[in-house]
């Protein structure tokens, strides 16, 4: 059984993949406590993989976002990623980093969002996502991107209590090479 916190269908907000249609699992719990996450993580319902593939099937989408929370903690991922896959779904995991997990090979797309003061233990992800929380992030950037290889790279502006900070985020792109803009563009126009 998976601890989860909702399953919902809508497009992809931010990143490479924005736009896309995409059913959404979140999962509950997390390793990190981000003072900007925005993102309740409390377990609501538990399901079998079985019920996910049933219940995702329901939805028009067959992109499927693993998100969280931190899916890479779900002990039981190997079987939900191969029913996923059996049912013929493209996987995307959004993760933090901080779990080299073995079954992340074997999904279609990982986005990571590495954090300040947290372990980074993946070395390759498909796009690499940090919050500018501020302009110390520079530094930070540049290490991530030394420490995991990407296709792409993306800043995000920190979002603090609907106060969406885009001047720090321009800002430490100006001071990047390589780096490009992400907005949760699902916040901007009001759907999940």
């Amino acid at each position: 059984m998976y601890d989860l916190v909702e399953m919902f269908e809508s497009l992809q907000g931010e990143g490479r993949n924005v736009g896309r249609p995409c059913a959404f699992v979140r999962f509950a719990g997390c390793n990190l406590a981000c003072p900007w996450c925005d993102t309740d993580v409390t377990r609501r319902f538990s399901a079998s993989a079985e019920e996910i593939v049933a219940e995702l099937s329901g939805f028009r989408a067959r992109s499927v976002i693993l998100t969280g929370g931190e899916p890479t903690l779900v002990a039981d991922m190997p079987e939900l990623v191969a029913a996923l896959k059996g049912a013929g779904f493209w996987i995307g995991v959004e993760t933090n980093g901080t779990t080299a997990a073995d079954w992340l090979a074997f999904v279609d797309y990982v986005a990571c969002s590495p954090k300040r003061g947290a372990p980074i233990a993946i070395a390759a992800a498909d796009e690499v996502r940090v919050v500018a929380d501020s302009l110390d992030v520079v530094a930070f950037c540049r290490e991530v991107r030394g420490r995991i290889a990407a296709t792409d790279y993306y800043v995000s502006p920190c979002d603090r209590d609907g106060e969406i900070d885009f001047a720090t985020a321009k800002e430490v792109i100006g001071q990047l090479d390589g780096w490009s803009l992400s907005v949760q563009l699902h916040k901007l126009l009001g759907f999940r």
